[in-house]
């Protein structure tokens, strides 16, 4: 992995080509009650990430304010509606829509979840495991391929924080998330939250897990916060609710990927209990310092990367 110094993206080797052209910086979820603030002080940061399905619209207040950001700033789309890992075809009007908006923001990265979220017509809102098999595996790759053709790109598939277990599984999460990029050459969204937390609902090592990743092709990684509930056991249970400041385990995990990865653009994500601005950029901060405390030879950026569009 290298880091090309001309313009601070990052690069990967002819091994595999993760499907990414965002600043090996941090960057973080862009809310509607940031706009205004983005866009008269422009921030020091890597880059914005949006959820597709808030903009899948003609227009409206949330295309001016991005359509202006666009401009200043790259940008990782995040899907969270594809139902990947469901056993229906995909939603081809949900996917044409999808294909409309990144045409139209043209972003350095766009990503989804491994998971499923709808059944029978239905939608459920949440991001559901599905079981590691066979079967699962064929259907999973069967979407992605679909994706990519209609989109005209590749995409990084993310891995879940899951909270329960399927016993038809036959291979563990990590063997099938192999299995999934080697059969469509689509990338990796490391979400180390979801690591840490999947790894302790079910009494994992999250070093091991991410030991058994394609790290080639990692193109972005999260880092969120959690929340501590227990189960019917007593026994600790973690919950992926991105409401919460980033924890020091995972700031730590953290550290131990990008050891293993190289510099990587690094998602802050907060959806729940929207802090001030300031305080989402301070974590981005944490985030570069830990690369550059890693990687002490990277250039250090002082102004936001420019996006071309």
């Amino acid at each position: 992995m290298i880091q090309s110094p001309s313009d601070g993206f990052c690069l990967v080797d002819a091994a595999h080509t993760a499907p990414t052209r965002l600043p090996c910086r941090a960057g973080i979820g862009l809310k509607s009650e940031y706009f205004r603030e983005v866009i008269s002080e422009q921030p020091d940061i890597g880059f914005f990430e949006v959820h597709a399905e808030n903009y899948m619209v003609a227009g409206g207040a949330f295309h001016h304010y991005l359509e202006i950001i666009r401009s200043r700033y790259p940008l990782s789309i995040h899907g969270v509606g594809l139902s990947i890992g469901g056993q229906a075809p995909l939603d081809e009007e949900h996917l044409s829509r999808l294909a409309i908006l990144l045409n139209r923001y043209q972003p350095e990265a766009f990503s989804e979840h491994l998971a499923w979220s709808s059944h029978g017509g239905t939608y459920l809102n949440d991001l559901l495991p599905l079981p590691y098999t066979a079967f699962s595996l064929s259907q999973v790759c069967e979407q992605i391929d679909r994706v990519q053709e209609r989109l005209g790109r590749p995409m990084l598939l993310e891995n879940p924080a899951t909270y329960v277990q399927y016993t038809a599984s036959t291979m563990t999460e990590s063997e099938f998330i192999n299995q999934v990029i080697r059969r469509t050459g689509c990338g990796l969204l490391l979400d180390v939250n979801n690591v840490h937390v999947s790894s302790v609902n079910h009494g994992g090592d999250a070093r091991e897990y991410i030991l058994g990743l394609p790290l080639d092709a990692v193109g972005e990684i999260h880092l969120a916060g959690f929340a501590e509930e227990v189960d019917t056991k007593g026994a600790p249970l973690l919950i992926d609710n991105h409401g919460a400041p980033i924890a020091k385990v995972v700031w730590e995990l953290y550290a131990f990927t990008l050891g293993l990865t190289g510099p990587k653009p690094t998602l802050i994500e907060r959806d729940n209990d929207i802090p001030e601005l300031r305080v989402l950029l301070s974590e981005a901060q944490q985030a570069d310092a830990i690369t550059r405390r890693l990687f002490p030879a990277l250039p250090s950026a002082t102004e936001p990367e420019k996006a071309s569009v």
